[in-house]
């Protein structure tokens, strides 16, 4: 590894995928951060894109699923900071690898994957196993001093919501499924905005250490996002309420089925939206993309 840069401005992002490149922008563009400073980790074997070395970011190996334990402490030992931009794709249990290897190392700071919901409220039991891994992950991180931590709380990434895949919203068939009730609420944020959110927050005075914080880029109800839809499309869309007992029903039909699993966890009252009005960018002054403005983003367009 280089030694162009100490170690109590070290900062490693796990991961190079959507939030993971949105999190190097956000970080080697602030002036604050040392040129040299910032470091990704990626897989054995895999091909850096010309744009991180571009931002001056160094490469880092590890296998996050093959490596133990101590081989990523002993990555990770040479890092002030860590963010983990990788979620659930290395399978079960390795969001509490990394965390334990981290606190392992001693990392002074440490940014775990929870970029979602609030797992506070949404605790064990909700449908989606993934998201009893992430309590665990805060277990972990409370029941020791020695590592900080920040935990930031984004919601659903806004291109999620409209993922095909998905299936909440159907853009090319104009229809929009509601999970639960029309009035549930979910709160969403684009990869972007979580970069540039979460980099305010650690080099934020006074620092912030120990919490859970919470942004959004918006927060909207099933009805208002399909009120939006109908705004975007020019046109009425078919609205379909996914109930809970329809929900269960399918994911008792189809136990593999993660998507279907999603569903399930999202199709709640609490736990996955938060006002925006409370939110960490909305304190500071900070600008985001709403559904509004991600909509007319796709239409390549400045919203009204």
């Amino acid at each position: 590894m280089p030694d162009t840069r100490s170690k109590s401005n070290a900062t490693l992002v796990i991961g190079a995928g959507e939030l993971g490149l949105s999190m190097l922008h956000a970080l080697t563009a602030h002036p604050a951060v040392q040129n040299g400073s910032v470091s990704v980790l990626l897989r054995p074997g895999s091909t850096a894109p010309d744009t991180l070395r571009k931002m001056g970011v160094h490469i880092v190996h590890a296998d996050l699923a093959g490596d133990t334990e101590d081989a990523l402490a002993s990555v990770f030992a040479n890092f002030a900071t860590v963010i983990c931009c990788t979620g659930f794709v290395a399978g079960p249990g390795t969001q509490r690898k990394i965390t334990s290897a981290v606190l392992k190392a001693g990392v002074d700071r440490y940014v775990p994957w929870q970029f979602g919901v609030d797992y506070d409220v949404v605790g064990r039991g909700s449908g989606q196993e993934v998201f009893d891994e992430q309590s665990d992950v805060r277990d972990l991180l409370r029941a020791q001093s020695r590592t900080h931590w920040v935990i930031v709380s984004t919601g659903m990434f806004t291109s999620f919501l409209f993922e095909p895949a998905f299936g909440v919203v159907d853009l090319q068939n104009g229809r929009v499924h509601a999970l639960g009730s029309w009035d549930h609420r979910v709160t969403v944020t684009t990869p972007e905005d979580i970069g540039r959110l979460t980099v305010a927050i650690l080099m934020h005075a006074p620092r912030i250490d120990n919490q859970v914080v919470f942004v959004a880029g918006d927060t909207v109800t099933y009805r208002e996002l399909a009120d939006k839809v109908d705004q975007h499309l020019g046109k009425p869309v078919e609205r379909v309420l996914w109930g809970m007992d329809t929900l269960r029903a399918e994911v008792a039909r189809h136990p593999d089925d993660g998507m279907r699993k999603y569903h399930l966890a999202f199709a709640r009252p609490t736990g996955v939206a938060w006002d925006t009005s409370s939110t960490f960018n909305v304190e500071q002054g900070l600008e985001v993309t709403d559904v509004a403005a991600w909509l007319a983003r796709q239409r390549g367009i400045a919203p009204d």
